[in-house]
């Protein structure tokens, strides 16, 4: 499928990836003479997803030159990606390997008397009003091993470490069987020096490159939030790593000689070399490339204000964006107790996927997820082998996706509508003793009432109106449930982007550049010396500046933001202070502490004293953009109808006219019920729901007063 495009700066091949549970989907930008975007989704290897983006090379060469296809691959089977300049690549390793406990061995050297700050966390637990529930650090006690040495909160050195103990513990470690080794010093933050010394004294016979401290992946205060994103961190260095290396390797031999560039969870791509090296920072960046695709076309559609839902085949990902910019959270937590703090863009996730397995539990209650069928075996109308109903199960059997023209492009076989009615009839309707079609529509009711609350989780329960703000559906399955979740959360507006499917890889393509640095300066603002100040984000600029340099990327202008944690003396909790250049006094400093505290509490308080904690810097490098509207449709009559679909619809069958999303006109408009298919997804517009295309190509979707 492809649409043309206007030109912009430079030329060559640009190409989003992001490799999800079930599809791996591509966004290509062909810059040629007559400039082509092109969407490709072929089914992801679990395990194994380098191989899913090597089939979706194959595919990119073959869709950028279908007439050399048989030819040039007997001529010569390399040469594949020879044509593409630059790869944006959004990963779930890290998250997969996290989450599946899949990481290297790691051990930990650290002070005396601390090895247990990893495990302790901050006294939390895993069920808030219940006693069960466990937590297994990432490494385990027998591999955190104690030194002596010391750096007190104020930064001086009371105790030099002990490198002769550094470089025994070490050694036992590895003979344990450590791929990687991470120094945590308490207090490190204040002082990295006792950390660096060890780090440098394992370097020097550890045999290979994992070896980190805890200060160069999170020069921050706080012990345990530094230590937990440290070793996590280590842990994944071997597994990404490995990963990023075998892929460029790959890479080299199909002939590409770009830039393979991956994205970060804050929004942001980073080289391949710093994602090597700082792993955690990948966690959740394909969810947070299409947060970023999202935010960019509903700001150009004229919705600042926009929830996004990126429903995939194993999960539901929701997101909220107020004034064109997207939530950050300071830290995450993979899952309970794995605590990553780096600025991540704020994702909320359920297991409520197409392949998420419906169920009945012991009580008689019917369940969804969070195990997903995934790719492989896959839904059970996929015929390969899985018994069990899935969400995709549910759509099919109630032709909400036709078993003939499954999404993908043909990157799968048609669907099997029999499997499907046989896995719901008896997973769900036989435990449950309902007739199978009720079943299947029980399966899909519960899913969208498991994803309105995640979407009232980011809005209500965050102070967000949500009948303020437009839902932006995305993922293979986001548009067959657009309708329901509108009137589940009250939304008023429904905004389905040109290619949901591939929403994420679109991201990839529109992502700038992004390096974050953080310093703890722990003082009052009386104290806090300005100069002083300004010398340390001259330093963090010049950090960032560095890593930019360093990837080779052309960018349009360089944008940075400096942000201080404060709060009243006393307190825990910190507010973040935006600051501009004229805040850069004492007196500024205080009233621009006050405006973001007023902000977020509505008022101020008198007598308590300022104080500073950390200094926050990001540094971006924006990357040349194209023109969004150039997605529309170029067509100017409305399609034909391609057929007359039955759908089961709440409780009784519907005949529902059928045709090509893609070949709409801009402006034309279309009322319920009716199906809309393309490639990468299909589109159920509800009876009493109208549709409009607007001039950047996408729909926008309204109920309607009184149903037609």
């Amino acid at each position: 499928m492809s649409t043309h495009l206007k030109p912009t700066a430079g030329s060559g091949v640009i190409v989003g990836v992001d490799v999800g549970g079930t599809f791996t989907d591509l966004f290509v930008l062909d810059l040629g003479e007559s400039p082509q975007a092109h969407i490709i989704k072929v089914p992801s290897t679990r395990g194994q997803e380098a191989e899913g983006f090597m089939r979706g090379i194959q595919a990119v060469h073959d869709t950028l030159h279908p007439q050399r296809q048989d030819q040039a691959r007997a001529a010569s089977p390399s040469g594949l990606a020879s044509s593409i300049t630059t790869l944006v690549h959004g990963t779930t390793v890290a998250t997969n390997a996290l989450l599946e406990r899949k990481v290297a061995k790691t051990g930990l050297i650290t002070t005396r008397g601390f090895r247990d700050v990893l495990e302790m966390r901050r006294r939390d637990r895993a069920q808030t009003w219940g006693l069960k529930g466990g937590f297994v650090p990432i490494i385990p006690r027998d591999l955190r091993l104690e030194v002596d040495e010391r750096v007190l909160a104020s930064g001086e050195i009371h105790t030099e470490v002990n490198l002769e103990q550094v470089r025994a513990q070490a050694q036992i470690l590895w003979a344990q069987g450590c791929e990687a080794i991470c120094v945590f010093f308490i207090n490190g933050y204040a002082n990295p020096l006792n950390e660096m010394r060890a780090k440098a004294c394992i370097e020097e016979f550890w045999p290979n490159a994992h070896v980190s401290a805890a200060t160069q992946v999170l020069p921050e205060i706080r012990e345990f939030e530094r230590c937990s994103t440290a070793s996590l961190n280590a842990a994944l260095q071997p597994v990404v790593g490995g990963y990023l290396s075998s892929l460029e390797r790959a890479l080299q031999q199909e002939g590409f000689g770009g830039e393979l560039l991956i994205v970060q969870s804050n929004g942001g791509v980073m080289s391949a070399t710093t994602a090597g090296e700082f792993p955690a920072r990948t966690a959740l960046s394909g969810p947070a490339a299409g947060v970023i695709a999202c935010a960019e076309i509903a700001k150009a559609a004229g919705y600042p204000n926009v929830i996004t839902g990126d429903m995939g085949g194993t999960s539901f990902d929701v997101s909220l964006v107020a004034e064109g910019q997207a939530a950050l959270a300071a830290q995450t937590a993979i899952e309970f107790g794995l605590v990553v703090r780096s600025p991540m863009i704020q994702i909320e996730t359920i297991g409520a996927g197409g392949g998420s397995i419906a169920w009945v539990d012991a009580s008689g209650m019917l369940q969804i997820g969070p195990e997903s069928a995934g790719s492989n075996p896959g839904p059970a109308c996929y015929g390969r082998g899985n018994l069990r109903a899935t969400v995709t199960d549910a759509n099919v059997l109630l032709g909400r996706i036709a078993a003939h023209r499954p999404l993908g492009g043909g990157g799968l076989m048609p669907l099997s509508v029999d499997l499907a009615r046989e896995s719901v009839e008896s997973s769900v309707a036989k435990p449950l003793g309902l007739d199978v079609y009720q079943a299947a529509e029980a399966i899909l009711t519960l899913a969208n009432a498991k994803m309105a609350g995640t979407i009232r989780l980011v809005s209500i329960e965050k102070g967000h109106d949500p009948r303020l703000f437009a839902y932006m559906p995305f993922g293979g399955g986001g548009a067959l449930h657009v309708c329901a979740l509108m009137r589940e959360v009250g939304v008023s507006v429904g905004l389905i982007p040109r290619y949901p499917g591939v929403t994420s890889a679109l991201g990839c393509v529109l992502s700038d550049m992004k390096h974050d640095a953080v310093q703890t300066l722990n003082k009052g603002l009386a104290e806090l010396d300005i100069e002083d100040l300004r010398d340390k984000v001259a330093r963090l600029a010049s950090q960032c500046q560095a890593r930019l340099d360093a990837s080779g990327v052309a960018f349009t202008r360089i944008v940075e933001t400096v942000v201080l944690d404060m709060l009243y003396q006393g307190q825990t909790h910190t507010v973040a202070v935006a600051l501009h250049k004229e805040d850069f006094t004492r007196e500024g400093l205080q009233q621009a502490f006050e405006r973001s505290y007023h902000a977020q509490f509505g008022r101020t308080l008198k007598g308590p004293a300022v104080r500073v904690l950390n200094l926050r810097y990001a540094r971006v490098g924006e990357r040349a953009k194209f023109d969004l509207s150039i997605l529309a449709p170029k067509s100017v009559s409305a399609p034909e109808v391609l057929g007359l679909e039955r759908i089961f619809h709440q409780g009784e069958w519907l005949s529902v006219p059928r045709s090509a999303r893609l070949e709409w006109p801009v402006g034309s408009t279309m009322v319920g019920p009716a199906m809309l298919e393309q490639a990468d997804t299909t589109i159920w517009l509800e009876p009493g729901f109208e549709a409009r295309v607007d001039e950047w190509g996408n729909l926008l979707l309204k109920r309607l007063e009184s149903p037609a």
